[in-house]
């Protein structure tokens, strides 16, 4: 389609959007009053926990495969799909949850999917070939223009208006604070972007991009290194900034992706949240996102090609034997039996956290895995009025990371119930501490925690609230704090045994993002085969 055809469906998008924002609320029917339900849901910890006492039964089925991946999160789909593309069809996969996706899974209700993780996908530079042909497998980039211009598919993107900030008692657009800011700190906030636009160009002597995806193309020049090994709020404190407007921007933004918070990501990580990507796939799309209702189970779902009878759910893999061949032992927790399979290699794309229990050498106490809770919320129909809701509805101050709407890409936004979807990591020095905590609190304790952010800046939410459900994910996702992604302990966890077990999961990146679980699925299977 040429960019003509492509201009006149955005704007038919434009159109239908705005046009629904002016019907009457009055034309529907109040809905009657319901009691709040209050529901939890969380991974599954209960199954995972029984490594620590293994104790089950001897095996009573053998299965042969030539490769085995443990662990159904995006690496090991990805692994799948490459093995599948390079003529390679014998393989099994093994998961220990009831599906498949890892942290990109999703969940439903009557009026809508919303995620119960990840939950976009920003455009990938023009040097990840290897994602934009998944892109275009999944029908996400339609083709591309004479003059190099992608064609992508507008109805999996953000509409307007995407995203915007409760600061100083009103809503902006866009969350970098701009109402009634001061002089200096505009002044700062400038600054800071014209050195992010510097460090996002900034190449070595061999070439390579300072800051990369995937991490692993990134320079190891020491004066790179250096950013990796300090903190980022001294690197910003060394560096004159301070403000209180920029501080908590980029506090919120590595809390957004990394989990944790400026006190203690690494300045190189904190400086690859904006530097990373480098906007060049496409001139038009720059700040738009891949987004669906279900997040980024979307694209989990794009692998189920190779994973069609070639998976195992509700299965923990508790034992490896090395002889000829590899020897696992899984626990079917469906069947409730002991399955031996015996494969010539063996993948493991599951988190550092469950290695150490399977590998008495592997450790994974240099591993920062980071609780989050998703709570996502059912709200009566007259929710905000006549006030648009963003996709991204972040509140400035706030300890939690503010809601997505879920049915943001619905064309008709105010039919039937609102769903959004409220997400909060636990920024501490002690994540095993707050993930205890977090498993420990009960309904009434999450809706409070919940409710005191989101009424700071809807301070009636209480009376539209149909339901909410918690998520609890105790180990979410790894925080790349100094020395995570470059250092030993890292180095070393990422080494085969024997060339016959192999390991792949974004927790050896130190990033937990989209790319960097499918790059390291793809690139540790590349060395398998």
């Amino acid at each position: 389609m040429k960019s003509g055809g492509k201009y006149s469906r955005k704007e038919f998008i434009k159109t239908i959007f705005l046009g629904s924002l002016m019907l009457p609320f009055l034309q529907y029917c109040r809905k009657k009053a319901k009691s709040l339900l209050l529901i939890i849901t969380g991974t599954n910890y209960v199954l995972g926990h029984r490594l620590w006492a293994k104790d089950f039964p001897p095996f009573s089925e053998v299965i042969h495969t030539k490769y085995l991946i443990v662990g159904g999160g995006i690496s090991g789909l990805s692994a799948c799909r490459f093995f599948n593309l390079n003529n390679e069809n014998d393989y099994l996969l093994l998961e220990m949850e009831n599906h498949l996706g890892g942290n990109s899974s999703n969940g439903q209700n009557s009026f809508s999917k919303f995620p119960l993780g990840a939950h976009y996908l920003p455009l990938p530079n023009k040097e990840n070939t290897e994602i934009i042909e998944f892109l275009k497998e999944c029908e996400i980039c339609l083709g591309v223009e004479d003059n190099g211009e992608p064609i992508l598919d507008e109805y999996q993107m953000t509409f307007p208006q995407q995203e915007r900030l409760f600061y100083k008692n009103s809503w902006q657009n866009d969350i970098v604070p701009q109402k009634g800011v001061s002089r200096e700190t505009q002044q700062e906030l400038n600054r800071f972007f014209k050195l992010m636009d510097e460090f996002r160009t900034k190449k070595d002597a061999q070439g390579k991009y300072w800051f990369a995806i995937p991490v692993h193309d990134s320079s190891r020049e020491d004066e790179v290194l250096k950013l990796e090994r300090l903190i980022f709020k001294d690197w910003l404190k060394d560096n004159n900034y301070h403000s209180e407007e920029l501080l908590w921007l980029l506090d919120y933004s590595c809390r957004d992706d990394f989990g944790l918070g400026i006190d203690y990501v690494s300045a190189w990580a904190g400086i690859h949240y904006f530097a990373g990507r480098k906007n060049n796939w496409s001139t038009q799309y720059k700040d738009q996102v891949f987004t669906w209702p279900e997040g980024n189970a979307r694209l989990a779902k794009h692998f189920s090609k190779y994973t069609e009878g070639k998976h195992m759910s509700g299965n923990l893999v508790f034992d490896v034997k090395l002889n000829d061949n590899v020897e696992v032992l899984s626990f079917d927790n469906t069947e409730k039996k002991t399955k031996k399979i015996i494969a010539n290699k063996v993948l493991f794309a599951s988190p550092q956290f469950v290695n150490e229990r399977i590998f008495n050498h592997k450790k994974a106490s240099s591993f920062n895995y980071v609780p989050w809770l998703l709570t996502t919320i059912t709200l009566k129909n007259e929710f905000g009025g006549d006030e648009e809701l963003a996709w991204d509805n972040v509140i400035y101050g706030s300890s939690g990371l503010g809601y997505i709407f879920d049915q943001h890409q619905n064309l008709n936004q105010i039919m039937g119930e609102k769903v959004i979807t409220h997400y909060k990591s636990f920024s501490t020095g002690d994540c095993r501490k707050a993930r205890k905590k977090l498993y420990a609190m009960k309904d009434a304790e999450l809706k409070t925690l919940v409710l005191d952010d989101l009424k700071k800046a809807h301070p009636l939410i209480e009376d539209f609230i149909l339901e909410m459900q918690f998520h609890k994910i105790g180990h979410a996702m790894i925080a790349p704090v100094p020395d995570q992604i470059f250092g030993e302990k890292t180095r070393a966890a990422k080494e085969p045994i024997d060339d016959k077990i192999f390991f792949a999961h974004s927790d050896l990146s130190g990033i937990s993002i989209f790319e960097e679980a499918f790059y390291q699925g793809i690139r540790t299977a590349e060395k398998m085969i």
